[in-house]
């Protein structure tokens, strides 16, 4: 009976530790969100070690084709909308159609941070698989590397062919800009406020 009662305890304590834990990794995280050029840098950084890595060892390709892969489904739902007007028409007011239609944001499927945080795991987790053997399958390398360029080239055409279909563009660049009245009054007067 008291073996019983010294695994609960022990495992009740290993599991408030672990939610110590993921309090402290959320609230860092959490801090991380409004930096978003910062964050980015710290992927590219990641992203960078992974390459060396796999310069330098000379293997690992079967590992870097399926980081390409997984980062190229995270693209796709980082550039399409949130409510697909192809799959549910009755939403496609979600998008503007018009140039006379109000302001609306597009709205992704993907979030930013999501996005940045799921290929930050990704490189993460590929760096590591990278000193682990079992992983370095043998593969003729070119031939991914041209099927992976093939499949983006396809897959990129479909979501342009999309956004052109349904007219948006996923990215907002600058503050909107409204086209208000002309000002009636004479150019002389506009001058004169300047």
């Amino acid at each position: 009976m008291e073996g019983v009662e010294g695994a609960n305890t022990a495992s009740a304590a290993t599991l408030d530790q672990w939610r110590q834990y993921s309090r402290l990794f959320q609230y860092y995280l959490d801090k991380t969100t409004p930096h978003a050029i910062y964050r980015w840098i710290g992927t590219a950084t990641l992203a960078l070690l992974f390459t060396l890595r796999v310069y330098y060892v000379q293997g690992f390709y079967i590992v870097a084709y399926g980081l390409g892969i997984y980062i190229l489904n995270l693209l796709i739902g980082f550039l399409s909308p949130l409510v697909d007007p192809e799959v549910d028409p009755t939403d496609s007011a979600i998008l503007p159609t018009k140039g006379s239609d109000e302001f609306k944001p597009f709205i992704r499927r993907l979030p930013e941070f999501k996005f940045w945080y799921a290929i930050t795991k990704a490189f993460i987790i590929s760096i590591m698989m990278t000193f682990f053997s079992m992983f370095d399958v043998p593969v003729f390398w070119p031939i991914l590397l041209c099927y992976w360029f093939v499949l983006f080239a396809m897959t990129m055409k479909r979501q342009i062919m999309h956004m052109i279909k349904y007219k948006y563009i996923p990215f907002s660049i600058g503050k909107q800009k409204y086209g208000g009245k002309k000002s009636s009054t004479g150019g002389s007067s506009d001058r004169s406020r300047d």
